[in-house]
């Protein structure tokens, strides 16, 4: 099999706007250049789109309305106005805050940050799947806790979790479930109503659109301040002139999702089975992080014992393929992944570990050449590590 040009695989980190966004996103950077909050004609077309696209990405969620979709500037903001914003506006009823020790770390460190505030933080175990654990959650939620914040699923490990039961019980002590759906958004059907979710982040560029651009949807009756002040737009939740180009992308990349979500889906599954099979069955010592089925459509996160994962990675660029061995947005340091250790991992298998994320424009034919160049990659990187054993090298 001939060596692709480039195959990129690391749609976690990143994904290519769709064509079909761009196009839309021009008029508002060429023509269409009103602010939204102005009265004349040139701000009511911007103002316009911006609604049509609140309504696309309200559709995408099943939200109730419209106006419960605040755009912010990513799923960072989203994340850090749904904690600090919920901690803030209820400290009346309580200070507790639960969240599971595997969540993005844009969650992590604000509950770490109202510790410093003196609010009272449970990070939730996981099992060795990174399913959260329903019988601690259960235990650790008392009258004070005001907020439960656990992901739709996980971006390292791919696991779904189950959402519905998680409201359900969360619901009984009268506390507020924070969904952050960064990695599932655009992946597979989500529906804050049948969900119980009552607030949930959003991420464009992890559904194709453009960077730069977020949303949290706020259901009605959730009491919430703002952390950003100004101008008061947003319903007064996220001051600051809306990003127009950057919301009708996002608009738009809703849409295509919308229509396209289940195909898609189905297809990238089974790319990701086949590739899953491939490096379990033709590498020993190699295993699956997260759950065997219960899992993301786009994902493939597989450790190789014995051997690091930014050496695969590197060999992995030498050979055209682009992967990533856990969430970029910590890929700087040298600790291994929080939530990799979170499922019960040692520290050299977690720094084992490569993730393979698919995505729209990935082929079958990508998916064979990366069977059939990961054996010999990890079987020479192995022959040049301590830790492999001798009767692995034969």
């Amino acid at each position: 099999m001939s060596t692709p040009k480039k195959i990129y695989m690391d749609h976690v980190a990143g994904k290519p706007v769709d064509p079909r966004v761009i196009e839309a996103m021009i008029p508002f950077i060429k023509d269409f250049y009103g602010n939204p909050s102005s009265i004349h004609s040139f701000g009511y077309e911007s103002k316009k789109a911006l609604e049509e696209a609140r309504a696309k990405i309200a559709k995408l969620i099943n939200a109730e309305s419209p106006e419960s979709i605040i755009f912010t500037s990513g799923a960072t903001e989203s994340n850090n106005m749904a904690i600090k914003g919920v901690a803030y506006r209820n400290i009346d009823k309580g200070k507790h805050v639960i969240a599971s020790s595997i969540e993005h770390m844009s969650v992590i460190n604000p509950c770490k940050y109202l510790k410093t505030k003196g609010f009272d933080v449970t990070f939730l175990p996981v099992d060795k799947y990174g399913l959260v654990d329903l019988n601690s959650l259960e235990r650790e939620l008392r009258e004070e806790t005001i907020l439960v914040s656990i992901q739709y699923a996980n971006n390292e490990i791919g696991t779904i979790q189950p959402i519905r039961e998680i409201s359900q019980i969360v619901h009984r002590k009268n506390a507020y479930l924070h969904v952050d759906a960064t990695a599932a958004n655009g992946q597979i059907p989500i529906d804050v109503q049948k969900d119980g979710i009552d607030l949930l982040t959003l991420s464009s560029n992890d559904m194709y659109g453009p960077k730069g651009v977020g949303a949290l949807y706020v259901r009605s009756g959730v009491r919430i301040e703002p952390i950003i002040h100004g101008g008061g737009q947003e319903r007064g939740l996220r001051s600051g002139t809306e990003n127009v180009p950057g919301i009708v992308g996002f608009g738009k990349a809703a849409e295509i999702a919308v229509n396209e979500m289940q195909a898609e889906s189905e297809r990238l599954s089974r790319l990701r089975d086949k590739l899953i099979k491939g490096l379990l069955e033709s590498i020993p010592y190699a295993f699956l992080n997260g759950h065997p089925t219960n899992r993301l459509p786009d994902n493939a996160a597989v450790r190789f014992n014995f051997i690091e994962g930014e050496s695969i990675l590197l060999s992995l660029d030498m050979m055209g393929v682009a992967a990533s061995s856990g969430s970029a947005c910590t890929a700087k340091t040298l600790e291994p992944s929080h939530v990799l250790l979170a499922i019960g991992l040692k520290h050299e298998e977690a720094h084992g570990s490569v993730l393979f994320t698919l995505g729209r424009q990935n082929t079958e034919d990508e998916v064979d050449y990366v069977i059939q160049i990961m054996p010999n990659i990890v079987k020479r990187l192995r022959a040049m590590s301590p830790l492999t054993p001798k009767e692995l090298l034969g």
